[in-house]
């Protein structure tokens, strides 16, 4: 995997003629994505919270590395455009069919999946999840980027986290987490919470993407605290 992540610059140009909602935004700061980003197959992009940026830091991260983008588990439609985070992508990206696996559970209500799962009368298995996982890594070389659903302790059942699913996820094929935080207030408590849940459980971070206006100090304290990499900054402008 190393080196196929390729400079961001001109990519949200194309990302905001193709989707008028993130013509707020500029990605910036690529060229340690390159350097830091360890050799893998696959990749998990997660988030401190809900609506942090995850989409559109996939959004970036698929059109620069030609990849493959799943959502094991989607719940409720964007409420702006009414679709999926996958047809959002599809959009975002303009990439084609190849790119983008199908959801292994679609839910209806944007909740957490476990909540929403109930209310559609759905029983999530963790089990079918890690077997498309596994069918998805062995069928194709080029890189997969995974998108939780929320932030990393969101229940994917009643008797499982989804952190701890990704636990599980590594014994199938190890895909190191990327960790989307924001950069205003609030965020220095909720990233370093976060990356104590991923080191508690001895999953693989490969680094943080901070998504929001500039905050130098809060983004500085919180790599001083956790001594994490910084993979880049998508900047929002006022």
């Amino acid at each position: 995997m190393s080196g196929i992540f390729r400079d961001f610059q001109g990519l949200s140009g194309t990302m905001q003629e193709n989707y008028p909602v993130l013509r707020r935004a500029q990605c910036f700061m690529v060229t340690g994505m390159i350097r830091h980003l360890p050799p893998s197959s696959a990749y998990i992009v997660t988030g401190t919270d809900t609506d942090v940026g995850k989409t559109t830091v996939a959004a970036a991260l698929l059109r620069a590395s030609q990849g493959r983008y799943w959502k094991p588990v989607q719940s409720g439609l964007d409420p702006a455009t009414g679709r999926t985070d996958t047809q959002t992508m599809r959009a975002v990206t303009g990439l084609g069919d190849a790119h983008f696996l199908p959801e292994t559970y679609y839910l209806t209500e944007p909740l957490s999946p476990h909540r929403a799962a109930e209310l559609d009368g759905i029983v999530i298995e963790p089990e079918k999840i890690l077997a498309d996982y596994q069918k998805y890594v062995v069928a194709d070389p080029t890189p997969l980027l995974i998108e939780t659903p929320g932030g990393l302790l969101v229940p994917l059942t009643r008797q499982l986290l989804f952190v701890d699913f990704m636990a599980q996820m590594q014994t199938v094929a190890p895909a190191p987490l990327i960790l989307v935080a924001r950069t205003g207030l609030g965020t220095i408590n909720h990233t370093l919470l976060s990356i104590e849940a991923v080191r508690a459980r001895n999953l693989p971070l490969a680094g943080i993407i901070f998504s929001g206006l500039e905050n130098p100090d809060n983004i500085q304290t919180i790599l001083d605290f956790s001594g994490a990499e910084c993979l880049g900054h998508l900047a929002w402008q006022k």
